[in-house]
């Protein structure tokens, strides 16, 4: 068993993060980096992806793709394994909310929405687990959300993916656990990213936001490190399947 000390760690370990561009993602392939692991970005868009890059030093790569291409999940694979090799660690974080009431989503909104929160998780993670089924150790991190179990006004489509990736979540940790592959998920609370900005555009809201958590206040990026790395390294070897809520006891009230 390893020491304490090494349970957390991910050095030596190759991780691949989408929506490493910004917001969560951006964070979360930064603190891996940090920690020892040799990361690959990925993100639509590339300037973002190339400041990322400048941020988190020389263990990083970048890699400009829309993961919501799934006819072209395979070229990304083996451009994602160039650098360093097949990844150990793959984090799901690319997203987007159309932020649709009900009687105004379009198919076109619901489609995308599906696609980039729901479909594209499933299917870069099927591409990938071949190679971590050969080295018998991976993880495979989803983003799920307070709307994972909350409804929120204008969240009808954004809200039906997030349930969506608990059930994920909890299939893919039934079929490919038994490999050494666990599969679990991280469900922010409100953190102030791209993906918020309308929330925290309106200090009012936001106030109220924070009053509704155990701890009192809205989530900061480093909230996510500690939870990300137990995730992604040994000291989650006997979790699989969960969601781990980051939310200051949001979902606890």
């Amino acid at each position: 068993m390893a020491e304490p000390r090494d349970l957390f760690s991910v050095r030596g370990k190759v991780a691949c993060v989408t929506g490493a561009s910004s917001g969560l993602g951006r964070r979360a392939a930064t603190v891996l980096a940090e920690a020892g692991a040799q990361v690959v970005g990925v993100a639509r868009r590339a300037e973002a992806l190339a400041e990322w890059q400048a941020e988190a030093g020389e263990s990083t790569h970048a890699v400009a793709f829309d993961v919501s291409d799934r006819n072209a999940l395979g070229d990304l694979v083996q451009e994602v394994s160039k650098p360093f090799g097949p990844p150990d660690i793959l984090i799901h974080a690319a997203g987007i909310n159309t932020r649709q009431n009900a009687d105004d989503v379009t198919p076109e909104g619901w489609d995308v929405t599906l696609s980039l929160n729901l479909s594209a998780p499933f299917f870069l993670s099927q591409q990938m687990v071949p190679s971590m089924k050969v080295k018998g150790w991976g993880r495979i991190i989803n983003f799920a959300s307070l709307q994972t179990t909350r409804a929120f006004p204008g969240g009808i489509a954004y809200g039906a993916t997030k349930a969506g990736v608990a059930q994920l979540t909890r299939a893919m940790a039934e079929a490919w656990s038994p490999h050494g592959i666990n599969a679990n998920a991280v469900g922010p609370g409100f953190f102030h990213t791209e993906l918020t900005a309308a929330v925290f555009d309106d200090p009012e809201r936001a106030a109220g936001n924070a009053a509704q958590t155990c701890v009192g206040r809205n989530g900061e990026p480093q909230d996510l490190d500690g939870p990300l790395l137990f995730l992604c390294s040994d000291a989650s070897a006997y979790v699989t399947g969960q969601v781990l809520m980051v939310d200051g006891g949001f979902t606890a009230k």
